[in-house]
């Protein structure tokens, strides 16, 4: 993501998360009547003007909301604050201007940094009116807009831009970002990872199950490498969802899998593997995404007798619990403390070098002959599956970890039972380490004589 950004500021429920969507281009915030909703930093880049930027979304400040959360939320837009170059403090003129909006003005008034005052909720020119209530707060710079019906919205961004520095040629990476998404039930401990690999209190940790309700994009650069870290919702049964907020946050969530290069899935080593991890895997597995399986809070498991023992055989036990990505390679960590934070980087990328690993034409087919041979396929509806020639597609080399895919021409894709693609699974992996990669088989079968 570009380095230059534009913070978002103000009260709970002016607007600030719309402002951010219209920005974004698309519906990343949750918007909702609800005060308070939007609890973290959101992060996203923003093309509409003549240059990308950066545009941070904050949870609202004053809120009688959550009050548990109100002491970290400020300390997020504190943050965005300090780290922005622009800062859009959002008013909402319907309401009028209230002592929140006047106790932040005074706050933002000792910022050196330019600010714009955006009167939203504009939504028809009679209301143009209600802008004059807000230039008693003394900033220079006021615009009029109606983030709902899109109104000023260009104005806004042009204006932005105009106080943003120049971006340099260094802060572009010569790769495109690896989006990873941290998956998993709500409470295994999926911000407090972000904030391990960030070093930095950047997503509200808490024992209250659900804090995190969007699923908030994080620019993280680590070494020569971009990535941006996609910090979900936690996904939990549609049983226990409590109101319409959190089925947005599930939604989120799933959809966060599909947008994702690799999925990161999160459990508890104290709870091991619950029926909702499986169904996370499951989804992951639906979507055929990379995957590593972070076991977090391992610095809270009391090891019983021999430690390699215990060990192997308490990996063995969640590999076989999630056998609908047998193919993720598992990772002990502990976010609390930040051990083993590096290795995970390590696998991932050790997946993205496999991901360009490729199993020639030749030796394929060869392997595929030997295999047929030595195991030949059941009999299935009275025929019996052959492969008549297989190649495996070039990888895209656009994508950060493109999945590998393999072209099997045979008699009748109908005749391949499901073990016996299990099969092919296991000799491929044996013939070419795709660590962390879903194989996908693709098949093309003969054609009838009669359409000959």
């Amino acid at each position: 993501m570009p380095t230059r950004t534009v913070a978002i500021v103000g009260r709970p429920n002016v607007g600030k998360s719309a402002i951010f969507n219209r920005l974004a281009g698309r519906k990343i915030s949750i918007v909702h009547d609800q005060p308070g909703v939007t609890r973290d930093r959101l992060a996203a880049e923003c093309k509409l003007g003549k240059k990308p930027f950066t545009i941070i979304d904050t949870g609202g400040i004053g809120s009688v909301v959550d009050a548990t959360f109100s002491e970290q939320v400020r300390a997020e837009v504190d943050i965005a604050m300090q780290t922005a170059d622009v800062i859009l403090f959002v008013v909402d003129a319907q309401s009028g201007l209230t002592p929140i909006d006047q106790d932040l003005a005074q706050q933002l008034r000792r910022i050196d940094k330019p600010i714009i005052l955006v009167v939203n909720k504009i939504d028809d020119p009679k209301h143009a009116s209600l802008e004059s209530e807000f230039t008693r707060l003394g900033f220079k710079h006021v615009l009029a807009i109606s983030a709902e019906h899109n109104r000023g919205i260009g104005q806004l961004v042009e204006t932005s831009e105009s106080f943003l520095p120049e971006e340099t040629e260094q802060s572009h990476g010569p790769r495109k970002p690896l989006k990873l998404a941290i998956v998993g039930r709500p409470n295994v401990g999926k911000s407090s990872l972000i904030n391990a690999i960030l070093r930095d209190r950047r997503t509200l940790v808490s024992e209250v199950s659900g804090t995190t309700r969007d699923a908030i994009d994080v620019p993280y650069t680590r070494g020569d490498q971009h990535y941006v870290l996609i910090d979900t919702a936690g996904i939990r049964p549609r049983g226990k969802v409590d109101n319409s907020v959190e089925v947005f946050s599930v939604m989120r969530s799933e959809k966060s899998i599909r947008r994702a290069d690799l999925c990161v899935l999160v459990i508890d080593a104290t709870m091991r593997v619950t029926a909702q991890d499986k169904k996370i895997a499951g989804l992951i597995q639906k979507a055929e995404k990379p995957c590593i399986v972070v076991i977090n809070k391992w610095d809270l498991v009391e090891v019983e007798g021999d430690h390699k023992t215990f060990l192997r055989e308490f990996l063995a036990e969640i590999s076989g619990e999630l056998f609908f990505v047998d193919y993720a390679p598992l990772v002990l960590l502990s976010a609390k403390t930040g051990d083993n934070v590096d290795r995970l980087f390590r696998v991932i990328e050790q997946v993205r070098e496999d991901s360009r690993g490729r199993i020639t034409t030749g030796p394929l087919n060869r392997m595929f002959q030997a295999i047929l041979s030595a195991t030949p396929p059941p009999i299935r509806s009275n025929r019996r599956f052959k492969i008549l020639y297989a190649t495996q597609v070039e990888p895209n080399t656009e994508e950060p970890i493109p999945v590998p895919r393999i072209l099997l021409f045979v008699n009748d894709p109908i005749a391949l039972p499901d073990s016996y693609r299990k099969h092919i699974d296991v000799q491929l992996r044996e013939q070419q380490r795709f660590l962390g990669l879903p194989i996908l088989l693709q098949f093309r079968g003969r054609e009838p004589r009669e359409s000959k």
